[in-house]
């Protein structure tokens, strides 16, 4: 491909985004300034002289379409390293050789191609992908029947080979014919996942079953894809099928396990890792709990065990249970608390015993916070799983009553007694049981104090959880009484322990319980717990702070006669009561003694209203015939007022002022009357005028008398007077 071109040469190869004529490339190289590029302009040595420039100066889609043009893309020298190997008559195959050949001419033409171009990484490689797939570049035949289709994704691996040699592309098409045989490829894959159905559904099938299962699902025969063409083919035979179920049995073994047997999955080949807990690195920073059913056989029955361990000494103790509860929890954490103080978390799984309310109300009590891990995760308390697992294994297997870890276990246990035997014989004789629930806590117990707590420990580094407990430094949180435990281990009255105080007491299954002082009102709500060795009596809490209040008694089954109680409980609550209720008679009286409650209420909305005067709003006189002859009726033999003395002094000043806020000339409307709106002030004017009135001894009328009197009843009128007072003679607005 040449590189360095004229501008007529330019021009004559009529290029995208440039002209096609040599003034026209010339005009664009002065814009451009290409004749002072130092790399890519330079002038020209043959006869004429002028100036060429390098296709790199070219605009982006200028290069593309000369280098489709003009760059060959055939054989290329390969790099020592590669020659080296291709020499030797072992390396590769003739055919793979060429194939490798093929890969390294395309990459090298590649980085040829990309020169110049301002294209990013994405850009270059797709531009080269299209062109060489639509054929537009200069491709040698051999490399199109080696190389047919070409993908960014294996243009950038290719190019990764090549930094290393390029020996790898030389491809064994054994390995990449893998996974395109037939059963993989038929029916768009759809036989191999029925197959792999196959398997997860039914691991014991046979090869021949499987294939008969095929035929029945897709018929005689399927279909297939070869060089590009779907055809239909009939079913391979069975020898074809135990080779395929084969590979994929080896080829999918952790799905597989997964689904056939998801605990031997999880035990060997879910991702886990270590030190995942490496933060914890004090006592009781966090504990882990869990249960399982033991092992073993007891006189009364299977029991359960419980166990807590300390993440950061590895300490460890169990309690034995009948039956898994939210009890046997609360229970296994008292052990644990009065033996190494309170911890601060607790992680467990997300049983019903584990997060009952009565578990997350004790941990709350006590400030400890608790974990659950996620559902079917057993593996996020893998400390507490391995200590059951060394329980069961290490003890367990040595007691008698023994029934084996697992069915075959427990099999092979059984065979060591005829069948007779075993007919005639319960699972208490086959099994030796010897052993009762309390009995074996007190194994568990020395076992966990003497064994297992002095048994160095690979995650102590060798030491044993004693050794690390006992030389930590750590602060431990001890309660000052153990009886705590006690009382908040106790069992709550229902099911959430709330209870309203009535007048005979508190009520709890048609027994009522009464407080021993006065001071627990009816009506009020309190958290009840119920004392477990005494029936007859329980604790009263307040729910809202936990704080206690009293405790309570029923004498019908504490068997005490209530009725000189009651009486002396009587007298308490109405001593409690005269304390508490002295202090609002008080209150009430003397409320009672100042204004009455409209008047203080008036008051105040007199002082919040709005200092605002409303506008005057236009109004219209409403008459009927009917109205019009009430009217005249009212008016008929009505005196004329006589004449008015004249006002003089502050009387005439206030009715001036008066008559300038009514608006006494305002414009007069056809058919309408614009009446001013009253406020407090209008009012407290004409009052002030018709008391001036009055004291200069001008008649008013009668209208104004009345209307005077009702306004000195109401509170607004002592209100602005004595707002008068406070501000002078005479209240101005």
């Amino acid at each position: 491909m040449k590189e360095w071109l004229t501008a007529r040469e330019i021009a004559a190869e009529n290029l995208p985004q440039i002209g096609s004529t040599e003034r026209a490339i010339q005009k664009l190289a002065e814009r451009e300034f290409w004749n002072d590029h130092p790399a890519f302009a330079r002038p020209r040595s043959g006869r004429g002289g002028g100036m060429e420039y390098h296709c790199r100066i070219l605009p982006t889609l200028a290069q593309i379409e000369y280098k489709r043009r003009h760059l060959l893309i055939g054989l290329v020298d390969l790099p020592p390293a590669a020659n080296d190997e291709a020499s030797r008559s072992d390396a590769v195959t003739e055919r793979a050789a060429r194939r490798r050949d093929a890969r390294l001419a395309i990459v090298k033409h590649f980085q040829s191609f990309r020169k110049g171009l301002t294209l990013g990484h994405y850009g270059a490689h797709d531009q080269f992908v299209r062109k060489y797939n639509n054929r537009s570049l200069a491709i040698e035949d051999w490399i199109v029947e080696l190389v047919p289709k070409l993908t960014q994704r294996s243009l950038e691996r290719w190019q990764a080979e090549a930094k290393k040699g390029g020996q790898r592309l030389a491809v064994d098409r054994a390995a990449a014919r893998k996974g395109k045989g037939v059963l993989d490829t038929a029916n768009d894959g759809a036989v191999k996942l029925f197959i792999l159905g196959l398997i997860a559904h039914a691991p014991h099938l046979s090869a021949k079953e499987v294939r008969k299962q095929v035929r029945g699902q897709f018929g005689d025969s399927l279909e297939a894809v070869s060089k590009g063409v779907s055809k239909a083919i009939a079913v391979p035979p069975v020898r074809t099928f135990q080779h395929f179920l084969k590979v994929q049995k080896e080829a999918h073994r952790a799905e597989l396990l997964m689904i056939t047997n998801p605990d031997a999955f999880r035990s060997t080949m879910k991702m886990s890792g270590t030190s995942s807990l490496a933060y914890v690195t004090d006592p009781n920073q966090m504990w882990q709990i869990d249960a399982s059913p033991v092992d073993q056989i007891c006189t009364d029955g299977r029991q359960t065990v419980y166990a807590c361990i300390d993440i950061a000494t590895r300490r460890a103790l169990f309690y034995i249970s009948r039956t898994p509860t939210a009890e046997a929890v609360g229970l296994l954490i008292r052990r644990a608390i009065l033996a190494w103080g309170v911890p601060e978390e607790i992680k467990c799984d997300n049983g019903s015993d584990f997060m009952a309310v009565a578990t997350q109300r004790l941990l709350a009590a006590l400030d400890i916070t608790l974990t659950p891990s996620d559902p079917y995760a057993p593996e996020q308390k893998g400390f507490v799983e391995r200590v059951i697992k060394t329980f069961q294994h290490s003890l367990v297997a040595t007691l008698p009553g023994y029934v084996g870890h697992s069915v075959a276990d427990r099999k092979v246990i059984e065979n060591r007694k005829s069948f007779a035997k075993r007919r005639q014989e319960d699972d208490a004789a086959i099994f030796d049981v010897k052993l009762s629930g309390s009995e074996l806590q007190t194994i568990c117990d020395r076992w966990a104090e003497t064994d297992y707590q002095h048994s160095p420990h690979s995650g102590l580094g060798g030491k044993t959880p004693f050794e690390v407990a006992a030389t930590s430094h750590h602060t431990v949180r001890r309660l000052k009484d153990p009886r705590i435990l006690d009382i908040l281990l106790s069992p709550v009255a229902g099911k959430d322990g709330l209870r309203k105080v009535t007048k005979f007491g508190v009520r709890i299954e048609d027994e009522f319980y009464q407080a021993e002082s006065g001071t627990i009102l009816p009506g009020r709500q309190v958290f009840v717990r119920r004392d477990p060795n005494d029936v007859g009596r329980i604790l009263l809490f307040d729910p809202a702070d936990g704080r206690f209040l009293d405790e309570a008694i029923c004498g019908a089954i504490a068997g005490i006669d209530m009725k000189t109680r009651l009486k002396a409980k009587k007298e308490l609550q109405a001593e409690y009561l005269r304390e508490q209720t002295a202090p609002i008679r008080k209150a009430s009286k003397d409320i009672a003694k100042g204004p009455a409650l409209h008047e203080r209420s008036l008051e105040v909305a007199i002082r919040d209203m709005s200092n605002v005067t409303p506008l005057p709003k236009p109004e219209v006189t409403h008459t009927t015939p009917q109205i019009a002859a009430a009217l005249a009726a009212a008016e008929h033999g009505t005196r004329k007022p006589k004449a008015e003395k004249p006002l003089e002094g502050r009387a005439a000043e206030i009715r001036d002022q008066i008559q300038r806020d009514l608006g006494a000339e305002a414009p007069s409307r056809p058919s309408a009357t614009v009446v001013q709106l009253e406020t407090r002030e209008t009012r407290w004017r004409r009052a002030l005028a018709i008391e001036a009135a009055m004291e200069a001894g001008s008649d008013i009328s009668a209208e104004d008398a009345r209307w005077l009197m009702g306004y000195r009843d109401d509170p607004e009128y002592r209100v602005m007077k004595k707002m008068s007072a406070e501000h002078g003679s005479a209240l101005s607005f």
